[in-house]
């Protein structure tokens, strides 16, 4: 196999391709402005897309021009703005309505099989923005080569609808070769350097550099560019430090030698360079190189849990959850097998580069007005069978992954900070946030030790909603068979997970019954009101919301974005959050709404469906700073590995929480018939931990 270094620096003859293509696009634009346009399918206006979608191809030619001349380098900010804009502007506000990019609009235009298809190749043309100012001509040549060859299909007028499904599922397919492995590169090679290079030779001062990188750069980016510029030398470094020394104690905590270590890939929103830059630098002291790469763009990536990678603003929420699922346009069990072979290939063509990656380090962000979708029966949609083959290529590319970067080898550190979208107290949230990154461990080891000793004495846990929470669960335990030096829970405190602030579990599923209901709630990003998960034996057994008008359309809301097309998902993690100051911050400015999970699960008990926390960790030794060794990792379904590894996971974990002021009690039941009650009334009653209810009065 040719090696990807040698494809991809074949520019000259992929640049060649790209302006020949060009000319190309430059007479369908032409041919297309004429009223005797020779693309007709039955009277359909398919001549105004290749007009519109060719106008956008010559755009990206002159960006891409002007980037690789150097041209770019000169542009000052207001004509920076105005180029970013124009980019962006077919998908953002209103101009999305009537764009070929949303499907309710391809559909009503074209009234044809054929629009679910040329709806989703110009959502995937619409990632050259990027490939242009990366300056990749293989993509770019790619891309403009489909759209030509889509084109040159249907001026043949007989053409089907599968004949362009068709041609789109070879494009893939074929170049899966050099996608998959360039993908692969990006998340563990050092040597891809076009983000750490702005980060690190930049003018962070001049905010002109935000535009390099070619996301879509809004108020939110530019603020916080600017308000980290505020800050001290020393502000920065503390910052920095929170988030590196985190990841450096994760490695201690699970006994994992990071100087076999070499690289660590950094997640991030645009804006926070200043901060990212001394990260780098702090990361180098530890003997990693960053790997930073960008949120996919290409369907074959892209993820329907959220961003992965540095990203900058989405032009528009609605836009990402119509094109979540593109590739159910064409996603077959051929397509899958064929991709997990160039996945494995590739895989083993770096397999030295995997075994020095030691892990993901992950800044999330808070604070945006919250997104309420709207479902739209145009936008695509895996069917059964393609649900049945997805869930399957996940689970095989997971163990794949984990063959050759084994998870009991890796770490992670993950901290969140505000954008300036939350409001007018923007910077006093910011610092506020700082501080609840940065609490007492101390203070919080010796009651979270206090919550572990009573759950470790408990057969089962009893949980109850109050205030409209209709909560009523019962979580069933790991038995331990050594109490003196075992325990059922780990004490989180700031160490891969920032902020600290938790107890957490794998349950045992059997005995683990109930419903579980929060009445408001953001999940990877989206709304739910009223969701309710009712468990039997620690398996979902129904479930519901009353985000939509009927209950068809709320449970296909929860499958596709909290169960993830599986049919049902085990209960994964029960957790008892402790950090109540950062409770009480969502409470004094009104921001609990808009708080991330990382935060959110720290604000109360917290439950997540899918994987446990110890997914592909299981034989990994881990113990509390007692010197307890932790033995409730898995459960039915982990246990699988040994014997069926491909229904050991789920290659999902979403937490739900509910919060203190929805909150009854928490009790521990022992074997014996003994009560022990943790929390009464949404309060801390345990004996010990009663300063965690000072910030919850304050709260009030």
């Amino acid at each position: 196999m040719k090696q990807l270094d040698e494809i991809l620096e074949e520019k000259e003859d992929y640049l060649q391709r790209y302006i020949f293509a060009n000319r190309r696009i430059h007479s369908i634009f032409e041919e297309t402005t004429q009223e005797d346009c020779p693309v007709n399918i039955h009277g359909a206006p398919v001549g105004e897309y290749f007009h519109q979608v060719s106008a956008f191809l010559l755009q990206i030619e002159e960006l891409w021009n002007k980037k690789t001349s150097g041209e770019l380098e000169h542009y000052s900010m207001e004509k920076l703005q105005a180029l970013n804009t124009s980019l962006y502007h077919d998908i953002t506000g209103k101009q999305y309505e009537e764009s070929w990019a949303n499907p309710s609009t391809a559909q009503k235009k074209l009234n044809n099989d054929f629009a679910p298809a040329l709806c989703t190749l110009y959502t995937e043309l619409r990632g050259m923005i990027v490939y242009a100012y990366e300056n990749r001509p293989f993509f770019l040549a790619a891309l403009a080569e489909l759209f030509i060859e889509i084109y040159n299909i249907l001026e043949q007028g007989d053409a089907s609808a599968q004949e362009i499904k068709s041609a789109i599922y070879y494009y893939f397919l074929d170049y899966s070769e050099i996608t998959v492995a360039d993908s692969l590169h990006d998340s563990f090679d050092p040597n891809r350097k076009f983000a750490v290079d702005i980060i690190c030779n930049c003018d962070l001062s001049d905010l002109r550099y935000l535009y390099r990188f070619g996301e879509y750069i809004t108020e939110n980016e530019l603020e916080t560019a600017k308000y980290l510029n505020t800050l001290s030398e020393q502000e920065i470094h503390d910052m920095a430090f929170t988030f590196t020394d985190g990841y450096r104690r994760g490695f201690s905590l699970y006994n994992i030698d990071l100087s076999k270590k070499k690289s660590v890939n950094i997640r991030y929103h645009l804006g926070f360079e200043r901060m990212i830059r001394e990260v780098i630098r702090q990361f180098e002291e530890l003997g990693l190189s960053p790997c930073i790469y960008r949120a996919s763009v290409s369907l074959a990536r892209r993820s329907p849990r959220g961003k992965v990678g540095y990203y900058g603003a989405s032009p528009n929420k609605q836009y990402d959850y119509d094109h979540r699922m593109d590739d159910a346009l064409f996603f077959d069990k051929a397509y899958a097998e064929h991709r997990l072979q160039e996945q494995e290939k590739a895989l083993e063509s770096m397999k030295e580069l995997c075994a020095e990656f030691a892990g993901p380090a992950v800044m999330e962000t808070f604070g945006e007005i919250p997104f309420n979708p709207i479902e739209k029966e145009e936008a695509l949609h895996y069917s059964k069978k393609q649900q049945k083959w997805k869930i399957e290529f996940q689970a095989a590319n997971g163990m794949l992954l984990n063959e050759y970067i084994p998870g009991d080898q890796t770490s992670f550190s993950i901290i969140s900070y505000p954008l300036p979208e939350i409001g007018e107290n923007y910077r006093e949230i910011f610092e506020k946030t700082i501080c609840v990154n940065t609490l007492d461990q101390s203070k919080y080891l010796e009651i979270q030790t206090k919550l572990i000793d009573a759950l470790d004495q408990g057969e089962f846990v009893t949980i109850t909603g109050r205030n409209g929470n209709h909560t009523k669960l019962t979580v069933s335990l790991t038995p331990l068979t050594n109490p003196e030096e075992e325990t059922k829970f780990e004490n989180c405190l700031a160490d891969v997970n920032i902020p600290l602030g938790e107890v957490f579990t794998s349950p045992r599923l059997n005995g683990t019954n109930g419903l579980l209901h929060v009445t408001k709630t953001f999940l990877n990003d989206l709304e739910y009101h009223d969701i309710e998960l009712t468990f039997e034996d620690g398996i979902i057994k129904d479930y519901n919301c009353r985000n939509f008008d009927t209950p068809e359309e709320n449970k296909k809301y929860i499958r596709d974005n909290i169960l993830f097309q599986h049919e049902t998902l085990p209960m994964g993690e029960f957790a008892i959050g402790t950090n109540t100051t950062a409770y009480a911050l969502g409470k004094k400015y009104q921001i609990s709404h808009l708080l991330p999970i990382l935060i959110t699960e720290k604000t109360g008990p917290h439950f997540a469906v899918g994987d446990t926390c110890f997914s592909h960790e299981e034989e990994l030794l881990t113990r509390n700073p007692d010197g307890k060794k932790m033995i409730a990792k898995e459960n039915d379904f982990s246990m699988l590995r040994h014997t069926d590894s491909k229904k050991a996971y789920f290659n999902c974990h979403t937490d739900i929480t509910i919060p203190y002021d929805e909150l009854g009690d928490i009790c521990v039941h022992t074997k014996t018939g003994q009560s022990i009650p943790l929390i009464q009334n949404g309060r801390f009653v345990l004996p010990g931990t009663e300063a965690l209810n000072e910030a919850l009065e304050t709260s009030i």
